[in-house]
């Protein structure tokens, strides 16, 4: 009987890895959290906010565990993460239209991070073709918000991939 329980839990164990491993983990769901912060102030035209979003994903990404993935996916996310920190850190203390600047890359890092990592809900990866030759970011929703132009052209863009 101990046998069977311990096999039980072990069982157990190796699916709820199984599960986070696909969708997610709670660290690369906290960086989307601060990711969509970010999003949302810029799409609001909100310096100050995005700029204390760029602050707190900053301490998200820094604090990212990459122990559970590959070799190869370690090297890969830690390469992004470095990145995304770079502009993270600019968008913190930079006035809006530098923030959208380093938002585009940034943007480019998280999406690729979540190649990797998974998520845990339904992501809609936007395209604005105005916004420095085209311009891509992750949303929660479908209904399009610029944060490239914010209210000056909010609904400029497209859903050009659903990431389930």
């Amino acid at each position: 009987m101990k046998k069977l329980k311990m096999s039980m839990a072990a069982m157990l164990l190796l699916v709820v890895s199984f599960a986070n491993a696909q969708s997610g983990d709670v660290k690369s769901e906290a960086i989307l959290s601060d990711y969509f912060s970010l999003k949302d102030a810029l799409v609001g035209d909100d310096a100050k906010k995005a700029a204390q979003s760029g602050t707190k994903l900053v301490a998200a990404l820094k604090a990212f565990d990459l122990s559970k993935y590959s070799k190869e996916d370690k090297k890969e996310l830690a390469d992004i993460i470095e990145a995304a920190t770079e502009h993270a850190e600019h968008i913190a203390k930079s006035a809006i239209d530098h923030q959208r600047e380093h938002f585009k890359m940034l943007s480019k890092d998280i999406t690729d991070m979540v190649a990797i990592t998974g998520t845990k809900n339904t992501l809609y990866e936007q395209f604005c073709p105005m916004y420095d030759k085209g311009s891509a970011w992750l949303s929660t929703s479908k209904e399009v918000r610029n944060p490239y132009y914010g209210s000056g052209m909010l609904k400029c863009g497209k859903v050009q991939k659903t990431i389930q």
